[in-house]
């Protein structure tokens, strides 16, 4: 079919800009490069001196206080009045406080030192945050701007991309982005999925194979019905899985206010004794100078932006692991875990039975036991009857087939009874040894009978994802014990842990064994618990950090969890937690380096061996080496080529 029926193609655009704006186009930073700017001049004139350039540098002085306190005066005094003091005494108003009091002292030019250095510094916060927020939202921008539909007539029609519907039809050529989740109908290619799920090689696909919402084609055309709308996809439910995380602030966030919030108060009481009793014992001018230099000194503000800075760069970058935080508690939650606990089915396995081993009677062959079990098994929708008939090469008619609810089925093959069913309902008889063998490597079995004889017994295994070994390696490697939660029965569950490299094993469990187990285990250590299905999301919401496998999870367990894991390859796992453990570390030396600023300047300004124009600018340089400190949150150990999990073969990355 050709475009010509349906109109000229539209290209999907690129993908976002993290930071659309250039600096020097940037608004916000007119006023402070303004403010800057004059100070630099009125120093200038106050160092080279000469008849009127006094008055010129004070005017120079009066209009920078101008300009960088417009930037932040106005929005203090409001929240102050708003708010009628209540817990709003914030590092702003110490700010302002200093600079008019400076100003009363005669000392312009520090004030104008004071408004410069702080409203530069809260700009380039401001800018950071935007800059993280605006690489969460660049993920939007791999949906392409429309999409091709089907329409009536057959013909594949562009629509815009938010108005695709579920089940409707779409076309994706080769190099196109998909815009919205699906499901494959025909043809075969590999996507590139390295945007939306972190991960770099390819993803093979074919009929029946789901695809995630931005999604690149490599090659041929694919005809897919869309699983989800073009507003409620997977990508967009990313996005707003990340955005949550920016409204609530982290454990430690609430750690720096609850230190930021009674400082201010202190500060403003020391400040005021030390201008009281100044005046009382010594020179008024001089302690009131000292007192408003301890105003500034104290002042919390690389401590109010020591945190939020690497929580948002560190979340929107463990976005791009395939793992998205519903907040910041969670995500420095994450960087404590010390357990992990990981449900079986679905998650440490494809959640895709499959035929392992077949073990014959004599007289039997291994494609006359899959043929005539799949024959029989045909009809059936059990999950092992699905591996059977999928390993068979050729499935013959059965006739007179019935189900023994809980047992098995029973049929005729070719004018030959047959029975099939679990070992426990067809005694697997001289075949017995193999049957225990089997089920000790952790398959589930199906037992073959042809005329009263046992023929075949049939090895099924839910089989372990390639890469899950190595991540639980990965995990070890970090420290973290594992431990494996499952409904499953103990032998099956154990082969399973054993191949996987699990310390632990707790089978046969209900939904409030897995609760109860989970809430014991984050009591005694921070404990992570993964799950995909319903029956994971009591365990999922006691957890220290409940992480949901998105791909293929239930809505339930994404809604019950603070992380959801959108990627399939579980060794992002070990690579996000320790990403969290880096973002954890960063936050701690931020805090450390606030707190050491206060404790260092404080005294040396009630001293007067620092003045007010030094320890500006040794409070205000230093909130720039906070945030620059915290953007380094923004980059990932697995960017650099040092993710764990991350390994050579053949000179290739695995």
């Amino acid at each position: 079919m050709s475009d010509a029926c349906c109109g000229p193609e539209e290209p999907a655009p690129a993908g976002g800009d993290a930071d659309p704006t250039p600096w020097y186009r940037d608004r916000s930073l007119a006023l402070p490069v303004a403010s800057g700017v004059l100070w630099v001049i009125g120093l200038i004139l106050d160092l080279t001196g000469g008849s009127g350039t006094d008055v010129a540098a004070t005017v120079a002085y009066a209009l920078g206080l101008v300009a960088g306190g417009v930037t932040f005066v106005p929005g203090t005094l409001r929240q102050l009045v708003r708010q009628k003091g209540r817990n709003r005494l914030g590092v702003g108003l110490l700010m302002t406080i200093a600079a008019i009091g400076a100003v009363l002292l005669g000392h312009v030019g520090e004030a104008a030192a004071l408004a410069f250095l702080f409203s530069i510094a809260e700009t380039l916060e401001d800018r950071a945050m935007d800059r993280a927020k605006n690489s969460l939202r660049a993920l939007l921008d791999l949906i392409p701007e429309t999409a091709r539909v089907r329409c009536p007539d057959g013909c594949f029609d562009p629509v815009p991309a938010a108005d695709v519907h579920r089940g409707d039809v779409l076309q994706l050529g080769a190099g196109e982005r998909l815009a919205t989740d699906g499901t494959v109908l025909t043809g075969h290619s590999s996507l590139d999925t390295s945007a939306v799920t972190g991960e770099s090689v390819p993803v093979e696909v074919a009929p029946g194979s789901d695809v995630l919402a931005g999604s690149v084609n490599a090659s041929g055309t694919l005809t897919i019905e869309a699983t989800a709308d073009g507003r409620d996809n997977s990508l967009t439910r990313i996005v707003t899985l990340v955005e949550q995380a920016q409204a609530r602030k982290g454990v430690r966030a609430r750690l720096a206010d609850r230190i930021a919030r009674p400082l201010v108060p202190v500060v403003l009481v020391v400040a005021a004794l030390t201008a009281v009793l100044g005046c009382v014992f010594g020179d008024p001018g001089v302690w009131i100078d000292r007192a408003l230099v301890v105003l500034v000194a104290a002042s919390p503000c690389a401590m109010a932006i020591a945190v939020p800075v690497t929580v948002i760069s560190a979340i929107g970058a463990a976005s791009r692991l395939g793992v998205a935080v519903t907040s910041g508690a969670a995500f420095e939650e994450l960087g404590t875990i010390r357990t992990v606990a990981l449900d079986k089915t679905g998650t440490l396995t494809r959640n895709e039975p499959r035929v392992v081993e077949v073990r014959t009677a004599s007289g039997s062959d291994v494609t006359q036991v899959l043929a005539t079990a799949a024959a029989v098994e045909a009809s059936s929708t059990h999950p092992l009857a699905g591996a059977v008939t999928a390993a068979a090469s050729s499935i013959p008619d059965a006739t007179g087939v019935t189900e023994t609810a809980g047992h098995g089925l029973t049929g005729t093959v070719a004018g030959r009874r047959v029975r099939v069913g679990g070992d426990r309902w067809v005694d697997p008889g001289d075949l017995a040894q193999d049957a225990t063998e089997l089920a000790e490597q952790g398959m589930s079995l199906v037992i073959v009978e042809i005329d009263g004889m046992v023929a075949g017994v049939i090895g099924v295994r839910d089989e372990l994802r390639p890469e899950a070994a190595a991540a639980v390696a990965d995990l070890h490697g970090q420290g973290i014990s594992t431990v494996m939660l499952t409904g499953d029965n103990e032998r099956t569950a154990t082969a399973l842990a054993a191949r996987a490299g699990i310390d632990e094993v707790h089978a046969g469990l209900r939904p409030e064994d897995k609760e109860r187990y989970v809430r014991d285990a984050a009591s005694r250590t921070p404990t992570a618990m993964i799950g995909d299905g319903i029956n994971d999301t009591p365990a999922l919401a006691s957890a220290t950090v409940g992480i949901a496998i998105g791909t293929g999870g239930s809505a339930a367990a994404v809604e019950s969890a603070d992380v959801t894991f959108t990627g399939s390859d579980l060794r992002l796992i070990p690579a996000a937690l320790a990403h969290a453990r880096r973002g954890r570390r960063i936050m701690t030396a931020n805090i450390g380096l606030a707190l050491l600023i206060i404790v260092v300047l404080c005294p040396l300004a009630l001293t007067g061996v620092l003045g007010l124009a030094a320890v500006v600018l040794v409070h205000e340089s230093a909130e720039v080496v906070v945030i620059a400190n915290g953007l380094r949150a923004a980059r990932t150990a697995r960017e650099s080529g040092t993710a764990p999990g991350t390994t050579r073969q053949g000179g290739r990355t695995r």
